[in-house]
């Protein structure tokens, strides 16, 4: 029976500092959800053996004893917290489940990503940075609404009602919070005005685009000027809706994208990416996540039900892809 590590944050051991944000722990996990991720590995018939973070992965690397480690792990901080686990494991020559260090600092780095997007002629967002809060006063070509974002986060960190901007001094005002706040620049794009969907795809060669998930909020499909907001993750004014209640041509269009940006951006065994549609059906990239939450309150599980398997065969879905990509099943 082969081992599985299993590399993780959890909530619990985030110790908040004076300045943080109230959000500084929402990509991590509750203890809860390594349970049930955990149980799930085992149901597919391997042993588990709980690793934890980055640091207790350091302390125990030496003597892992694992065959291969599934890693859920956010990194504690900086652009390039989520490659600190995939590293530590690449150097000890350990086999992993996800995405490599590389694509998991680019697509953390929201405007790395979009540059990637454009390259690969992937529809995303018109998009300019702000380093400084001065910065604002050098630049002159601003079309309202638009949309600030925290540069470098995940988990619709920094992301409020306040967000959305329709004037020069919400701007300014938003800009100034997300610098001083989270510490990195501020990502400014257009704001897409319209509805908006997120698409899991699970394995490699080729890889298996899930059927597409439409976000409600407040009981409403057609979003428009509303989003996805860290509040809402934790409310039940959101839903998700699978399958989509859209056309053929648009849901194709917006499977075939899914796909193009997990192959981009070189996704392995699994991803999720989001996407806003605007009022003429014009589907837009905002980002990929090689390393999406399997929490059960979450998209996979949402999918796993409508393709008619269970979380558990989600889970070795994944792990299965991972160690085919490694020649160990």
């Amino acid at each position: 029976m082969k081992t599985v590590g299993l590399t993780y944050d959890l909530k619990t051991d985030y110790e908040f500092k004076k300045d943080d944000p109230p959000d500084a722990n929402a990509e991590f996990d509750h203890p809860s959800t390594i349970e049930v991720i955990a149980s799930a590995i085992e149901t597919c018939g391997f042993k588990v053996k709980k690793i934890g973070n980055a640091s207790s992965l350091l302390e125990k690397i030496d003597n892992l004893d694992v065959d291969i480690v599934f890693n859920i792990s956010e990194g504690f901080f900086g652009r390039n917290r989520e490659s600190q686990v995939p590293i530590l494991l690449e150097m000890a020559d350990i086999p992993f489940v996800g995405a490599d260090a590389l694509t998991l600092s680019l697509t953390l780095d929201k405007i790395m990503a979009k540059k990637i997007f454009i390259a690969e002629g992937i529809p995303t967002p018109k998009f300019f940075e702000i380093k400084t809060p001065e910065g604002l006063m050098n630049t002159n070509h601003f079309k309202f609404p638009l949309i600030v974002k925290p540069r470098f986060e995940g988990s619709s960190k920094g992301l409020s009602d306040n967000s959305r901007v329709e004037n020069i001094q919400d701007l300014k005002k938003q800009v100034e919070y997300i610098i001083n706040t989270y510490k990195q620049p501020a990502l400014i794009e257009e704001f897409i005005s319209g509805q908006e969907f997120t698409v899991a795809v699970v394995g490699n060669d080729p890889p298996q685009v899930l059927p597409i998930v439409q976000i409600k909020i407040d009981g409403r499909l057609k979003l428009n000027d509303k989003f996805y907001t860290f509040a809402r993750i934790r409310s039940n004014r959101l839903k998700y809706i699978c399958p989509a209640r859209i056309k053929k041509d648009l849901a194709k269009e917006i499977s075939s994208l899914a796909l193009k940006t997990y192959e981009a951006v070189e996704c392995r065994d699994f991803g999720r990416v989001d996407f806003r549609v605007d009022k003429e059906g014009n589907p837009y990239v905002l980002e990929i996540n090689p390393l999406p939450s399997l929490s059960t309150e979450d998209v996979f599980m949402v999918v796993a039900k409508e393709i008619g398997i269970s979380y558990e065969e989600v889970i070795g879905k994944i792990l299965n892809s991972a160690l085919k990509r490694h020649n160990l099943n």
